[in-house]
């Protein structure tokens, strides 16, 4: 330790004293005032001199021309020139995967500081430079990503003969993780909502394997239970630990015109009664799927009584633990379920009857979510929304506009 502090010592005194450069200008004079003499001697003597003498002066003045040259030349002309080639090579871009690495091992202090300064400074130019263009590839395959999932899972709804569906899903960056979706086999009907643990692109990845799956096992299996399970013993082995999926599924029947729920750990299935006035919140069980390997006896599939003009709610977690203020410091409160149960309850009714659709349902959630987040809010998490209205046979002429009006809402809006 105190080796090094005493060489830091000296290269400090070295550095402030500047000894080369002083050494360089006393050997230039030094070679001044020895041409000076020379040609005193010449003047003086140019009558006397003979060829002998002649040759032995010119070839000392070359040998002087000489040295000067090879001391220009080690000591600043080449560590420039270096330098110089290096600069135009990070211009051009021609070592891109190499490190770079200017000498500095140079006799002057002064190039050899300025070299260092140089070489740190396009080392972190070139970082800077690799992670814009890995960026930018990045940027490129999640662009390719978000599009394979717009095709995926953001395609043509199936149409149910007998029932409304409204349903959207805004990601919190480029890639998603929350979906939902709707797959017609038969008569059955499976619509179900998903959210995935570990976000990003792994997180998405698994999201189109579970929806690759239930696709295949519902023409397999008509439970919803055993589609759920079968996709969770397939994935299990293939899965990271630490990602998990909570879902909710739900299968109508149109020929039965029946509703049957699975519940994989996922938020609670919503349910608004008609003939009651009233919501309802329906929970059934706890294991999300990869949690275990064998899910088949406690995943279960429950019918829900869903009888005409009845609305069920479907949703992730973010519409309930979304915060009304930008910084959480303890003042802060979340939307809840109780708020989302009043949206539902408080949507409003066709013209001239007391009927609630999916689209007014959908939309007075929207505008009590969005007016409870106030603005400036950052979504930090994915949010999905499906609401499905059992209308039977009727046809609803006097539905509530999808587009809903900015006077309604303050800044977030699907």
């Amino acid at each position: 330790m105190w080796k090094k502090n005493k060489k830091n010592k000296q290269n400090n005194w070295w550095n402030k004293w500047n000894f080369f450069d002083l050494w360089v200008k006393l050997l230039i004079v030094f070679l001044f005032l020895w041409n000076a003499m020379w040609l005193n001697i010449i003047a003086q003597k140019w009558i006397n001199l003979n060829d002998v003498s002649w040759y032995y002066i010119v070839w000392i003045l070359w040998f002087e021309a000489f040295l000067v040259l090879v001391m220009v030349n080690n000591f600043y002309m080449s560590p420039i020139s270096i330098l110089n080639s290096h600069i135009n090579d990070f211009i051009t871009w021609k070592n891109k995967w190499t490190n770079l690495k200017i000498k500095t091992d140079y006799s002057n202090p002064n190039v050899k500081r300025v070299l260092k300064f140089f070489d740190v400074l396009l080392g972190s130019l070139k970082n800077i430079k690799d992670e814009f263009l890995s960026g930018k590839s990045i940027k490129s395959e999640v662009q390719l990503a978000t599009e394979l999932q717009e095709k995926l899972l953001h395609k043509k709804l199936e149409k149910i003969p007998s029932i409304d569906i409204v349903a959207k899903s805004k990601p919190a960056w480029e890639i998603g993780w929350d979906s939902y979706d709707i797959i017609k086999q038969g008569d059955n009907f499976y619509v179900y909502v998903w959210d995935a643990t570990g976000h990003w692109v792994w997180a998405w990845f698994v999201m189109v394997m579970v929806n690759a799956l239930i696709s295949w096992f519902s023409k397999v299996f008509k439970s919803g239970a055993h589609i759920l399970a079968h996709t969770n013993e397939i994935l299990k082995p293939r899965i990271k630990s630490n990602i998990l999926m909570s879902l909710l599924l739900v299968r109508w029947n149109e020929a039965e015109k029946r509703l049957f729920m699975t519940w994989a750990g996922h938020e609670y299935l919503l349910i608004y009664k008609h003939s009651q006035k009233k919501c309802f919140m329906v929970k059934s069980g706890w294991m999300a799927l990869w949690m275990t390997k064998n899910v088949h006896k406690i995943l279960k599939e429950q019918e829900i009584k869903f009888e005409e003009n009845d609305v069920i709610v479907l949703y992730t977690d973010w519409i309930t633990e979304a915060i009304n203020q930008v910084k959480k410091d303890w003042a802060e409160i979340m939307f809840w379920e109780p708020r989302l149960v009043e949206a539902i309850e408080k949507a409003p009714t066709l013209l001239w009857t007391d009927i609630k659709t999916a689209q007014s349902v959908f939309n007075n959630i929207t505008i009590e979510f969005s007016r409870f987040w106030w603005y400036k809010n950052v979504q930090l998490d994915d949010i999905t929304l499906v609401v499905m209205h059992y209308r039977w046979d009727k046809v609803i002429e006097w539905d509530v506009s999808s587009e809903i009006s900015d006077q309604f809402i303050t800044e977030w809006k699907w």
